[in-house]
């Protein structure tokens, strides 16, 4: 049996992976969204399922109170040691922290900062059964540092609460001839060497290297292990590598697809005779592989659809910054409650905390959720959001004679409020079905049904992503600012159907 990569067709940015027992565990980049830090399980390498969140909240509370679309957590390293999982990651404005826990899905510990300073990223741990030692390896943000194209080593403490040195250039990529932005960084131990698979020149073109060394410190001698070559892959980039049971050994690792993201593809590997890894086939990715020789698992993907049961949202939903109190309130039928948040940013769905989101999916798919609007505040509204760069957005509005009004409407990048996409309609009851039809290259039309059959609604939408995030599918509900709780929009049957 072979499968097909991607293997996660959504924007689970820079992946890294374990194995304890017959479990794979996979982690990624969550950035500014909340809970971060996301845990996927799998027990074949090819089907995965979201199984929790590491991390509750983003600190300082003060910073991620407001959305940091492309700051907060950056490409982690998990590893499984002394009997617990650890996650290390960079905060790019503030430095390398860490959590574990005994277990996958918690509880997980307080995050600890490892090493403060600006543009310290990607992060890696390494415990050296051999000998005891315990050493982490660093990438470093140009934008926050000055420097990059560079991996710092340093040893740390057993315990991982801190370093022992004050570290030094492990590799220095600008006196490697052709090499740039040399980041993401992995170490391992394996046959007598020190390993770092790290990836150079740019999420979009670049390459996988590797890199080996006798001793932690160095010298390290490099090889490029995976590129492009005559693919559709490009710059295939930043990932891990694990070994199964049965002693096969894979790379997971990212590709950069635009709107969609940073989605997730499984690489075959080997070592070659002079005990170097080859990386795919023959150093180019692989679109379809035999399957790893593991135990067969139902097919499995991490969830989207969603009915709210009990009032509650799946593990799916991140906000884009730490949620307060009383976003969705809790109630005992299905359906999912948002408060109609006041705001005086409520023309620009990037700069609201309070917007519900989920991964724009990789494939062609349509997108369906039920809205009524309850709330009878002038100028309250609800929606459904296609969110990036630039944003698009179909929902209700209450008018200040107190109907409800189907209205559509975006702002592309550089914008900083939105126009109507279509002329608004009156929607009778304050309820509407919303839908939102993906086609290639994240192009979005819209439609809706207001009790008497669908109707398309505007041009079509190109999807943006940010700088390093993924175009995402949000829901939210919020008002114009004011005294006083201004009521709640209910969202049923959130659906994601592949075309």
């Amino acid at each position: 049996m072979t499968y097909t990569n991607p293997v996660l067709n959504a924007d689970w940015s820079d992946p890294d992976v374990c194995r304890v027992g017959d479990d794979f565990y996979l982690t990624a980049s969550s950035f500014g969204r909340v809970p971060g830090l996301p845990l996927l399980h799998s027990r074949d390498l090819v089907d995965w399922t979201l199984v929790g969140h590491a991390l509750q909240r983003l600190e300082p509370a003060a910073e991620f109170d407001r959305p940091r679309h492309d700051r907060g957590v950056w490409a982690p390293s998990l590893r499984f040691h002394d009997d617990r999982y650890w996650i290390f990651w960079g905060d790019p404005d503030q430095g390398v922290f860490q959590v574990n826990a005994p277990r996958i899905r918690g509880p997980w510990s307080t995050p600890r900062l490892v090493k403060a300073g600006r543009g310290l990223i990607d992060p890696c741990p390494l415990w050296d059964e051999e000998t005891g030692e315990a050493y982490l390896v660093h990438a470093w943000a140009k934008s926050r540092s000055g420097v990059n194209n560079r991996l710092t080593g340093h040893r740390m403490r057993p315990d991982g609460t801190g370093l022992l040195d004050e570290g030094r250039v492990i590799v220095d990529a600008d006196r490697l001839p052709g090499w740039f932005t040399l980041e993401g960084p992995k170490l391992y131990r394996h046959d007598g060497w020190f390993w770092i698979l790290a990836p150079a020149g740019g999420v979009e073109t670049g390459w996988q290297g590797a890199f080996r060394s006798r001793g932690f410190f160095g010298p390290y001698e490099e090889r490029v292990v995976l590129e492009q070559k005559d693919t559709e892959v490009n710059g295939p980039h930043q990932g891990g590598w694990v070994r199964t049971p049965a002693g096969e050994d894979w790379f997971v690792h990212f590709q950069q697809r635009g709107a969609y993201g940073r989605v997730v593809h499984l690489q075959p590997m080997r070592w070659d005779a002079d005990g170097w890894p080859v990386i795919g086939a023959d150093g180019a990715p692989v679109t379809v592989h035999e399957r790893p020789r593991l135990p067969p698992q139902p097919p499995a993907a991490p969830a989207t659809d969603d009915d709210f049961p009990g009032g509650r949202y799946g593990r799916q939903w991140q906000w884009t910054a730490n949620p307060q109190d009383g976003w969705a309130p809790q109630h005992s039928a299905d359906g999912l409650r948002l408060a109609c948040v006041r705001s005086a940013d409520a023309h620009d769905l990037r700069r609201v905390p309070n917007v519900l989101t989920q991964r724009l999916p990789g494939m062609p798919c349509s997108v369906e959720a039920e809205l009524r609007l309850e709330s009878g505040e002038t100028g309250a509204r609800a929606g459904l959001a296609v969110l990036g760069d630039a944003f698009s957005w179909i929902g209700l509005e209450r008018r200040a004679d107190g109907t409800a009004w189907l209205v559509h409407r975006f702002a592309e990048s550089t914008a900083e409020a939105e126009r109507d996409a279509a002329h608004p309609v009156p929607a009778p009851g304050g309820r509407a079905l919303l839908r939102i039809d993906l086609t290639p290259g994240a192009r979005c039309r819209f439609s809706y049904d207001i009790g008497d059959g669908p109707r398309p609604c505007g041009q079509v939408f190109a999807a943006t992503g940010r700088r390093w995030v993924g175009a995402l599918l949000g829901l939210f509900a919020l008002a114009p600012e004011g005294p006083g709780h201004a009521g709640t929009a209910e969202f049923t049957r959130f659906r994601v159907t592949p075309a």
